[in-house]
Order: structure tokens, then sequence, then C-alpha cells
């Protein structure tokens, strides 16, 4: 049974119709989030949460006023006021000064055409910057070199203390949507259908001299591109909105495999096929992307898709995970995957294997939609002969965490302390493991006892 411990909760919407996307009942014997906090405090749509340290993290969304809260207890720390309009970027960032204590910052970007440095602790503002020709979209820290690149019309690097150490020519009107840090000081913009590949270097002329230079432009993608994630030291990935995934290697960026069609319905026999004349473009939008090294987890339309980079293949998914696209996907330490979606839910799956029949044909493609990846009879017998004894996982939901009345835009997990969302209903809940929860409150209450107890003896 679901519980609300702060606040008043809405009740959702958007819910009601469902088609074929999978329902799970009241039972969720393997969803520890039987209880919820809701934080209250936004007059507008909660875009972004990030991570400060293991136990704070800050919000900030369409009115332009970041809060950092406290994620066991829900508290409100601060209440940060500087931007006059919406935030398009938040990224943390550690003071590596060595003769100060460490010091947790976190940088923001507003369509105000500034960008503001905080200090989490007293919620001060350190350092404001207002010489932007666009509003920054992007913000990478590179924590090695101590420094942190903002991405807009112009790709500049800046020192902690906000100083600009140098900066790109103008690219486009469109900007840099998207960076991901790359090995040897290099580093991938998403400006458009193109992927570039910049490297920052210091100078000869001390510690401030930095030169950054485009080495490489990559135009294999047919569209925007939509997501970038580094997977590790030799590989990173990258989505576009007509479905595309490429897998490139991150040392001479080089393609390694690609993917190009969601609707291929070999990849979930779970599904009856439908017939579909065209696909508009959010039905195939690759809108996030994440990795624990050995997969890739891609949310795509409705849907989301296992993708094992050693066999560079699908190996499961969700082609209707929810009632409506997916906006983000994470990977859990355990087997499981949370996901939330534009139609208010939050979802929790776990990959499982099951055993495939001898009959049972084998998912050889992914996404031929385009005509890439056709294969030859050779080729699907080989390919069939090398799958045989292949592990077949599925996706199996087991958590429906219904709370918020609009779309959920992203989350947090805390591990013990649970996972935060945030809404366009201008709410973030705390979900809590209820079993953990009772048991600390029951701890409390012996402890209280205990103190009453030891002072009546006194007395």
């Amino acid at each position: 049974m679901l519980r609300w411990l702060i606040g008043g909760g809405r009740e959702p919407q958007g819910l009601a119709e469902k088609s074929s996307v999978q329902t799970i009942g009241e039972e969720q014997i393997q969803n520890p989030y039987t209880e919820l906090l809701v934080l209250k405090g936004h007059q507008d749509i909660v875009r972004f949460l990030v991570q400060i340290d293991d136990c704070r993290f800050a919000s900030a969304g369409d009115d332009g006023i970041i809060f950092l809260w406290n994620a066991q207890s829900g508290e409100k720390l601060h209440e940060l006021h500087g931007h006059t309009h919406k935030i398009t970027a938040i990224a943390p960032f550690s003071s590596s000064d060595v003769a100060e204590e460490k010091t947790n910052l976190i940088i923001t970007a507003s369509a105000d055409r500034t960008v503001i440095v905080w200090d989490c602790t007293s919620g001060r503002q350190v350092q404001k910057v207002s010489c932007f020709h666009s509003t920054v979209k992007c913000l990478t820290v590179l924590q090695r070199l101590n420094v942190w690149l903002s991405g807009g019309s112009d790709l500049c690097v800046w020192n902690q203390k906000l100083d600009l150490l140098c900066k790109t020519s103008h690219l486009t009107d469109a900007g840099i949507s998207a960076l991901v840090e790359l090995p040897k000081n290099c580093v991938a913009a998403a400006v458009g259908k193109e992927l570039i590949i910049f490297r920052l270097s210091a100078s000869n002329k001390g510690s401030e001299g930095w030169n950054i230079l485009e080495v490489k432009r990559l135009v294999d993608h047919q569209d925007n591109i939509s997501s970038l994630v580094s997977v590790n030291d030799l590989t990173f990935v990258t989505g576009s909105h007509i479905g595309e995934l490429i897998v490139w290697d991150a040392l001479d960026w080089t393609k390694q495999a690609s993917e190009c069609n969601f609707w291929d319905s070999s990849v979930h026999q779970d599904v009856q096929p439908e017939i579909k004349l065209s696909q508009s473009p959010h039905e195939t939008s690759v809108q996030h992307l994440t990795s624990d090294e050995e997969c890739v987890f891609a949310a795509v339309g409705k849907g989301i898709y296992v993708y094992n980079l050693q066999m560079k293949r699908v190996i499961a998914c969700q082609r209707t995970a929810h009632d409506s696209s997916v906006l983000h996907i994470e990977k859990l330490p355990n087997r499981q995957l949370i996901s939330c979606s534009e139609d208010g839910s939050v979802r929790i799956w776990e990959l499982r294997e099951k055993q495939q029949l001898p009959a049972e044909p084998v998912p050889t493609g992914f996404f031929n939609m385009w005509g890439f990846g056709r294969t030859n009879k050779q080729a699907n017998q080989a390919a069939k002969k090398v799958q045989e004894n292949t592990p077949v996982y599925f996706l199996e939901l087991v958590g429906d965490l219904i709370g918020h009345s609009s779309a959920v835009q992203m989350f947090l997990y805390f591990g013990e302390l649970g996972l935060a969302t945030c809404s366009a209903d201008h709410l973030i809940i705390l979900w809590k493991d209820g079993e953990r929860e009772s048991s600390l409150r029951s701890l409390t209450l012996f402890k209280k006892l205990a103190q009453n107890g030891d002072l009546q003896l006194k007395l």
C-alpha cells in the first residue's frame, strides 16, 4: 500500500488508457518504493536533478530557481535565485584546490544567457558570467583538468573561477546540443547531424593558457543527434531522432557498430506484429542512453531496448514500455532498470533470462527500417548457429510508481535512500523503501523510549 507522507498528492492523470502496454497489479512484491515524500517549491516544470553528494541533490527547471534538498529527509536546504529565465543545463563540480577543503559546487546555465557557479554548502553565488551570444545548452565538467565546458553556438573552456580560457569560432546557429568527455583530453560535441571531436591542450604560456582544436567531423548520422553516452575509455555511443544508434571507438573515433530500426518485429516476439505505414519522428527518437559497460540501455519512443556491446545486437526490449515517450532510463546496480515517461509514470523492470525453444526464431537484426543490416541466407544460418546457445533475455515489469500527474522528466537513484523524480507537475517526489523507513521509525521510537526510561530512573 502506498503511503503519502508530505504534502498533498495529486491524482495521476493520463494513465487510464492502456493499449499494449504491460500492466501490473497492486501486489508489487519486488517494488520496495511503498512510501513517498512530496517536495514542493518549484513554480513551473522541473526538468533537472543532479546529485551533489551521497545525501544531497539539486533541482532546476523552467522557473529559473534552483533548490538544494536532503535526499533522506526531503528537507529544503537552499533556494537559489539568480537567473531570470528557465534553466537549460546544470552540472555538479567539486573544487580540487589542495590548499582548501573540498567544496561542492554546481554550475547552472539559463535561457537568460548567463552561467552561474553556486556554493552548495552556503547557497551563495560564487561567480556569474553574462558574455554569451546565445543560450548555453549543455555543460560538462572535466574534473581531471579542473576545467568545465559550455556548449551553445560556441564551445567555451572555463576554469573554476569562470575565467574564459579559450573558445571555438561560431559553429552553427543550432549550436551544440550535447557533450561527452573522451580520452586524451578530447570531447565529442553533437552539432545537428554532425559529431565534432575537439582536443584540449595547455599552451606554453602557463596554466591559464589553453587551446581547443577541432580534429575530426563524423557525419554518419542521417538526422540530428539526440543523445550521447560514454561507455568506458574505449567506447561511446550516440543516438538520433530517427532511431539510429552508433557505437564509436573513443580513441580513433571510428564506427564500431550501428543499428537503424527500433521497429524490427523479430527482436520482440512477445508483441503482436503491427502494420504501420509510417512512423512519427517521436516514435523512433532516441531520447536517452545509459550504459553499464556491458550493455547500452536506450529509451526509444515509448520503448526501452537493451543492446549488448559484445554481441552487437539487442538482447531484450519492451517496445511499448509506457503509454508515451520514455524520457529517461537508468540501470540499477542489480539487474533492474528504471524508466520514466511523458505519461507521468515511473516503472521498474528486471532483465531476466528465458528458455529459448528450438523452433523459436532468433533475433539477428535490430533497426532495419532504413534498409541497413540485411543479410543473406548464409549469414542468417551462421548467425543462428552462433546464437543457438546464446541466452535470450526479456524485460519484466516489477514495479509501477504512480504519483505524478504529468510528464516525469528524469530521476536520481540514491541507493538505500530511495529514488527522486521530477515532473512537469512542478513536484519532486522522493520514493522510499517502506520496510526500511518503518524500521528507522521503530528504531527512533525505541531510542526515545529508552531515553525516557533512563530519565525516569534518574528521577
